[in-house]
């Protein structure tokens, strides 16, 4: 009986300790969204603790995680994500990245969303050698906002 208990207790730290370390990767996972003067929409997030925006958001309607990359031209989803999510690939392409050049496939995104900001038709690559969980939201969807970060806290509006 004593065994059972340890067991238990080991089993609700260890779900209660990972729980605290997803949080602290992704702060953002309910995102905040609030309509501003004009009917910009504006989304709210918060910085993680190792520096990055990370938030919970949909890609066709599939739930996913984004890094927010400024230095990424399109949207890159690793291949296992892409597969996950019914992504079909497209003519490869060569891309520069930080660990040097590689070949991608290019694919177009539905609909890409953020919180309450949505767009369509989003060029995105699908990076078989990425394989991170999280999918890098690059400047072919963040060009289409205006960010302002103060603190530990970006703001994102629709333009």
């Amino acid at each position: 009986m004593v065994f059972a208990a340890w067991i238990g207790v080991a089993a609700l730290l260890t779900w209660f300790f990972s729980d605290y370390l997803d949080s602290q990767w992704n702060p953002n996972r309910s995102v905040v969204s609030r309509a501003t003067v004009g009917e910009k929409t504006e989304v709210v997030l918060q910085r993680n603790r190792y520096g990055h925006y990370v938030a919970s958001g949909l890609i066709n309607g599939h739930q996913v995680v984004f890094l927010l990359d400024t230095g990424a031209t399109h949207v890159s989803v690793p291949e296992r994500i892409a597969a996950e999510i019914g992504l079909q690939r497209g003519a490869p392409m060569q891309v520069s990245t930080a660990n040097g050049v590689t070949t991608v496939y290019s694919t177009l995104l539905r609909e890409v969303q953020l919180g309450n900001i949505v767009l369509q038709n989003v060029r995105a690559d699908i990076n078989p050698h990425f394989e991170e969980d999280e999918i890098l939201l690059g400047m072919a969807f963040l060009k289409h906002l205006e960010f302002t970060q103060s603190g530990d806290t970006l703001v994102l509006r629709g333009l």
